[in-house]
């Protein structure tokens, strides 16, 4: 199998049980969760670099005003979602944060078309009006947009096209992200330490090491996806993200027990039926393209 491919499902498959992890800081402030995710996803990486005795190599890559642009768009939509995803997470709305990977393909395939001016074919439309039309639903049966969905489709997709035609190497590019995100970080920890509210070595063993191996948690999908999303066209990463939310709309229904009611299922169900379209009509143009090889 392409080793893009593997690297794709090994970050969705990492992702879509995630919420697991994240559920343990419940008692945590998001902001302060994703502030200790910056910094010691930072520090992972750190070693990592360091242990590949790579710096060097990072200095000459990213050290110019182009790369540090689109580097730094990369990390605020990277820490946008994060923000949005734990606090959606600890709020019990692991559910909703499903729909919004599960739209995200459809998210992607329209920016192949706005960024990289791909042209759709019928296959393509009718899927992304069908998701369309499960979110308009959801909207109204449900009494106001789906906002956490949304925000997560949006930021990610973009992340992710972004990511596309990134000029850094993974390790390189996710090491760059993070150290633009470090100092903001660090300077909200040290105010909220000033204030007594630091909950990191003051809340027990447990959530410390939590907190520190949220780097680890972080980075290891994150690197897979940069990888994948360099090796393989952006619409085949965007079919196979829908692992994730497969697998966080279990970890929401079935072990925290939050609700799935008969309005969701239908709305949930338009999107569904437009990624099976999506994927049919995915697998007709890749065998096309087969044959045209051979």
């Amino acid at each position: 199998m392409n080793k893009g491919v593997l690297h794709a499902i090994g970050a969705y498959v990492c992702w879509g049980l995630v919420p697991i992890f994240w559920k343990q800081l419940h008692e945590v402030d998001s902001l302060q969760v994703i502030a200790h995710r910056i910094v010691w996803s930072f520090v992972t990486l750190l070693i990592i670099i360091s242990f590949l005795s790579s710096w060097t190599g990072f200095r000459k890559a990213a050290m110019s005003r182009q790369v540090l642009f689109l580097y730094a768009a990369a990390s605020v939509l990277v820490a946008i979602n994060w923000l949005v995803y734990v606090w959606a997470v600890n709020a019990d709305h692991i559910v909703e944060t499903s729909l919004g990977y599960f739209i995200n393909p459809i998210f992607s395939v329209l920016l192949g078309v706005v960024f990289f001016k791909e042209r759709l074919r019928l296959g393509q439309w009718i899927p992304i009006g069908l998701a369309a039309c499960g979110v308009i639903y959801l909207s109204f049966a449900l009494g106001s947009v789906p906002w956490i969905a949304v925000s997560l489709a949006f930021t990610f997709s973009i992340y992710g096209a972004i990511k596309k035609i990134a000029p850094l190497n993974p390790l390189f590019g996710m090491t760059l992200e993070t150290s633009l995100l470090l100092l903001p970080a660090l300077l909200f920890l040290i105010l909220i330490e000033s204030k007594g509210s630091g909950v990191f070595l003051h809340c027990g063993a447990s959530i410390s090491g939590l907190l520190a191996m949220g780097g680890i948690i972080t980075t290891l999908p994150l690197l897979l996806f940069a990888s994948a999303a360099q090796k393989i066209p952006l619409s085949l990463v965007g079919m196979l993200q829908y692992l994730a939310p497969t697998l966080q709309l279990l970890c929401g229904v079935v072990i925290y027990k939050e609700g799935f009611s008969n309005d969701q299922f239908i709305g949930y169900g338009m999107v569904w039926l437009a990624l099976i379209i999506l994927g049919m009509d995915s697998f007709r143009a890749y065998k096309a393209r087969q044959v045209v090889v051979k």
